[in-house]
């Protein structure tokens, strides 16, 4: 009489476990970023000197308003590289001295990256084994970004030091006589901070995709 022996047979469940899957193209990113910094090398090297910009013989008290708007488009003209650094300059200092609004700013700019703007389009995006769609993405990421400008202290900052910004470079430009200054031409709109941000747009034509 043989006995039947049944042999043991594990079967193991595999354990699900909620992750966060966030698909990213980190080509595209190296290219953007590469793109972007071609850019602004060449146009930081179109920048007046800055012994130019603070020469004290220059500065002189306008004759009259329309003195002083013209002395403003004149020095825009010729020192709007110069501006525009000094503007960023503002912007950077104003973040670092309030370090959450810097903070809160960088992690707003991570989530457009990551999330929408260089993530591939074929690659939904899953959190917590929920999958969001694009539209989702992109409702979700505007939210954030109104929440974040709107209602909190980043949107105050950030246009208070804009102003800042603008009205340093009024000031210096309606006192800085700009008759010792040699205008160039006018360059086309591909130029200084054109260049940049047409630079970066035409190195992610999958950002261009998605909107």
């Amino acid at each position: 009489m043989s006995s039947s022996h049944k042999l043991p047979v594990s079967n193991p469940q595999t354990a699900t476990s909620t992750s966060t899957t966030v698909p990213f193209a980190a080509p595209a990113l190296r290219a953007f970023l590469t793109s972007t910094s071609d850019s602004l090398r060449r146009s930081l090297s179109r920048r007046r000197p800055w012994h130019e910009l603070a020469d004290p013989a220059a500065f002189s008290r306008p004759d009259s308003l329309s003195d002083a708007a013209s002395r403003v488009r004149n020095n825009l003209s010729y020192f709007r590289v110069n501006y525009l650094a000094l503007l960023a300059a503002v912007l950077a200092l104003s973040l670092l001295l309030h370090p959450f609004s810097l903070l809160a700013l960088l992690c707003l700019l991570a989530a457009w990256f990551f999330l929408y703007l260089f993530r591939p389009s074929d690659q939904p995006v899953v959190v917590f084994s929920r999958t969001f769609s694009d539209g989702e993405t992109l409702g979700v990421l505007t939210l954030l970004t109104v929440v974040l400008v709107f209602l909190t202290n980043v949107g105050s900052l950030l246009i208070s030091a804009t102003l800042i910004g603008l009205g340093i470079v009024c000031v210096h430009g309606a006192f800085r006589a700009p008759e010792d200054l040699f205008l160039d031409v006018q360059e086309a709109p591909g130029s200084g901070l054109f260049l940049i941000f047409g630079g970066a747009t035409a190195a992610t034509p999958a950002v261009a995709s998605r909107v």
